[in-house]
């Protein structure tokens, strides 16, 4: 059992700088006691939901701490503070003897990853889908987009769960009719599982879950990897890949709301399900599972974050190679020199990280890895013979927009 952490209280002056965003890795985070506090980002592409001034029971830093990144924020105290300082070490016993707070910290992850998703897709998916449209349209949408590329099987559950949840849906016809089809086709193997089996096993590119479909439990890895995608402007977007450890599917269990993504098996695997039951019993029981949950959702939100911030670089080829820089940061690789290292994904991946369009990858793919020698494709995954020159080609590209924009 971890001990009850002893919470020290920090006060600072007027105008003083907490946090410098960017500076160092993040050891504490703090809750406000007294006073007001304002936070800002170097890239501040969405404003912060709720505002940039921060009062009394509001946290910051906690993003970065829980995720040990750099800080992505700077806090600037406005008028004299008291804060609670809390080392990312006493969290744990935060979980077990202050749980009103985690939760609190839980929820806000939830709301924020929501919040800066949807901002994540108007700025770079910029969805071809109608945004005002009737309730559950998005699942119909997203069987046709699979339909029309011959993948019947996640075509199938699509249509499936769009007549299954709006039966009084305008498409519902034609879902029946496209349903059919997919089935002659495809129709998944595993499509039947046990639903209410805690641990479940999917087979490759089987959709676990769909934009648009509601759901009341979150999927823990436990063997293989998953994809979490958009469909976008007639092609598939891929925001992230999950592996063993790796939760997804929390923002449903924890604010009861429909699936903000698609989750497909990228090969063959195995989740462990949580429910809201099983949730409030983990607390109680596991507080390190609690623990988990929390640092992912800030690894999330902290990446969260970096993609939208890559989407104010002007330079295809500077988005590329920000894109697989903030891959390295988040698998916390070495950028010595002359170290290798084999991304997990290949070049057309790489390309819907970065919001290229299909029309545009091969040429933008084509001018980075001519112009970044250390970067080849090897057995469909980019694979870097100097991860440093990643890291100096990035900053050259910051550099030229750096001036360009003073300019």
């Amino acid at each position: 059992m971890a001990e009850k952490p002893q919470i020290n209280l920090i006060y600072f002056k007027r105008e003083t700088y907490i946090l410098v965003a960017g500076h160092q890795i993040a050891e504490r985070f703090f809750i406000i006691r007294e006073g007001t506090v304002r936070i800002s980002k170097v890239d501040q592409v969405v404003k912060e939901k709720g505002g940039d001034i921060l009062v009394p029971g509001d946290f910051f830093g906690v993003i970065a701490t829980l995720s040990a990144h750099r800080h992505i924020e700077t806090a600037q105290a406005m008028t004299d503070v008291i804060l609670l300082s809390i080392h990312k070490n006493q969290f744990d016993g935060l979980v077990q003897y202050n749980t009103s707070i985690v939760l609190k910290i839980i929820r806000y992850f939830s709301q924020r990853m929501r919040y800066l998703d949807q901002a994540l897709a108007r700025y770079t998916v910029k969805q071809s889908i109608p945004l005002v449209e009737e309730e559950g349209s998005v699942l119909f949408h997203i069987g046709e987009f699979y339909d029309k590329g011959q993948a019947y099987a996640p075509a199938y559950y699509a249509y499936h769960q769009y007549i299954t949840y709006y039966p009084e849906g305008s498409y519902m016809q034609k879902a029946k009719e496209r349903m059919k089809v997919c089935e002659a086709y495809g129709k998944p193997r595993d499509f039947q599982c046990d639903k209410t089996a805690l641990t479940r096993t999917y087979t490759k590119d089987t959709l676990l879950f769909a934009e648009g479909e509601p759901g009341d439990e979150l999927f823990i890895i436990q063997k293989g990897s998953v994809k979490i995608t958009k469909i976008a402007n007639a092609h598939e977007v891929l925001l992230a890949v999950l592996k063993p450890g790796d939760i997804f599917g929390e923002m449903a269990l924890l604010e009861s709301t429909v699936r903000s993504a698609n989750a497909i098996a990228y090969e063959d695997c195995t989740v462990l399900t949580v429910n809201w039951e099983n949730f409030q019993n983990i607390a109680k029981t596991q507080p390190q599972m609690i623990t988990r949950l929390t640092q992912l959702l800030a690894e999330r939100l902290w990446v969260l974050y970096k993609q939208l911030a890559n989407t104010c670089i002007t330079n295809p080829v500077a988005r590329l190679c920000d894109a697989l820089l903030t891959n390295l940061e988040k698998n916390r690789v070495s950028m010595q020199p002359n170290t290798t290292y084999t991304f997990d994904f290949g070049p057309k991946e790489l390309a819907a990280m970065a919001g290229i369009s299909r029309e545009k990858a091969g040429r933008e793919l084509q001018r980075f890895m001519q112009e970044n020698h250390s970067l080849k494709v090897v057995d469909d995954k980019l694979y870097t013979s100097n991860t440093a020159d990643i890291l100096k080609q990035n900053t050259m590209y910051q550099n030229i927009q750096r001036r360009k924009a003073s300019s």
